[in-house]
């Protein structure tokens, strides 16, 4: 056999342990107590769950990420955040994008069920998803999203859909509904 066929041949193996072993760390992950930098997870079930007056959220714009989970799908991931005139939000960038489209289930899963868990510093936070395309103090997010994580975000990008909105909002009791 020769060399360069000797090569090709083990350069396939490597690329097969590889592939096998990023698949199952994924499908380890996937049932994990939240993500980590680099799966989604399972549900958040660990931590103290909020109860009380809501909370003041200015502290999230001093914070990296925080972990989201949907409820429908139970799966969770690391994501950017921010606060402007006391709510929280979050958002997904490059939806009309091939690798957005199809990397980027959760920002349709939430506009379906927009139920969700947000922990940060191990406290949990039941929360609602709803999707946010105007409206004020929406400029002053975007201006500080991108000073925060050095963005690109434009009004004209929500606009085309480019750029998903949401408000982590209270999400309603049962006695309330």
């Amino acid at each position: 056999m020769s060399v360069l066929k000797k090569a090709g041949v083990i350069g396939l193996w490597l690329l097969l342990i590889l592939a096998t072993a990023i698949v199952t760390a994924a499908i380890k992950q996937s049932s994990a107590d939240g993500p980590n930098r680099v799966f989604s997870g399972g549900a958040l079930v660990t931590g103290e769950l909020y109860s009380g007056v809501e909370p003041d959220w200015s502290f999230v714009n001093d914070i990296d990420t925080l972990e989201l989970q949907l409820l429908n799908p139970e799966q969770s991931r690391r994501i950017w955040t921010a606060s402007v005139d006391g709510k929280i939000y979050v958002w997904s960038g490059y939806m009309n994008s091939m690798v957005g489209k199809l990397w980027k289930s959760w920002p349709a899963q939430a506009e379906q069920d927009g139920r969700a868990v947000v922990r940060i510093d191990g406290v949990r936070y039941e929360r609602e998803l709803v999707r946010v395309k105007s409206g004020a103090g929406l400029e002053a997010l975007i201006e500080l999203m991108n000073e925060k994580y050095g963005s690109a975000g434009t009004p004209a990008a929500i606009d085309s859909g480019d750029l998903w909105m949401f408000e982590a909002a209270p999400r309603a009791t049962e006695e309330a509904q």
